[in-house]
């Protein structure tokens, strides 16, 4: 074995794998019910129909972002009461009928819930191969439809959001968002010290360069499993990686996206947001009350 072999891998102070809590006296644990509860959970945020600007009002409506909103604005494609409304900073006043491409828009009540997706389920709302998909784990919120904000490939597992928040959904997928992402991986062979390292530095894939934020051995006793944090959003980035450095990846978890981890919630199962998990997540994304 080589001395570059021999050597301790890089480890970082933070702990990667967040669905791990450090070993405390046991509590007996309230189990979070599938259904809503109205002091365990908070289903959704109402939304009241007051004056607010145009591109605003589309967002809460589920459609876009605020942003995305100023251009079908410019673009002529939405109109308040019958006429074509093109001047940006427009206000919506409560008894004003807005419409998109000719469909009226209204205020649905807000929902964000949080999904441990098991495996052999596509994140998709629609599958033309009719193949599982994450919506039928979350059809029984008995709230307004969710959608599921960015994908998790057909066998990772793990941390999954939904919401009806347009504007949210949009700025969290956006590059710019950074969003916090962290994973737990079983290779198919144990990681040496000289790739870890690479991992940190960067690798070159064919849509350009990439290297993950932080990385480290979950258990020394078996170098195949990896935690690593990671930002990109790109297609399969986290097996494209390893693959290019000789590794295939077995297992991938998400165990924590933007602040919200899976902890107590069993594979399958769903919960709503709490209110300071939303206000969490609205900073993340840099939503304006």
């Amino acid at each position: 074995m080589t001395e570059e072999n021999d050597r301790k891998p890089r480890e970082y102070s933070k702990s990667l794998d967040r669905n791990k809590s450090p070993q405390k006296k046991k509590r007996k644990r309230i189990q979070k019910p599938r259904t809503p509860n109205p002091v365990l959970n908070t289903p959704y945020i109402p939304m009241e129909r007051t004056t607010m600007r145009l591109n605003k009002f589309i967002a809460n409506a589920g459609i876009c972002s605020r942003r995305e909103a100023d251009e079908l604005i410019s673009n002529g494609l939405v109109s308040i009461n019958g006429e074509v409304v093109k001047v940006l900073g427009t206000k919506v006043e409560p008894t004003d009928v807005v419409t998109y491409k000719g469909k009226k828009l209204s205020l649905s009540s807000k929902v964000y819930l949080l999904l441990n997706k098991p495996k052999d389920y596509i994140t998709t709302t629609n599958d033309p191969e009719n193949r599982r998909t994450v919506m039928e784990l979350v059809n029984n919120t008995g709230t307004d439809r969710v959608f599921p904000v960015g994908r998790l490939d057909r066998n990772t597992t793990g941390v999954l959001l939904f919401t009806n928040d347009g504007e949210l959904m949009q700025n969290l997928i956006h590059p710019s968002a950074n969003v916090e992402k962290v994973y737990s991986a079983v290779l198919d062979k144990a990681l040496i010290p000289k790739d870890l390292d690479q991992l940190v530095t960067g690798v070159t894939l064919e849509d350009g360069e990439m290297h993950a934020d932080r990385i480290a051995l979950i258990d020394h006793d078996d170098k195949r499993r990896v935690g690593i944090e990671i930002h990109s959003g790109r297609n399969r980035i986290i097996h494209r990686m390893f693959e290019h450095l000789g590794y295939k990846v077995l297992r991938l978890d998400r165990v924590l996206f933007a602040g919200l981890d899976k902890r107590n919630l069993k594979r399958g199962d769903w919960r709503f947001l709490n209110e300071k998990e939303i206000r969490n997540l609205r900073n993340i994304a840099k939503i304006k009350k």
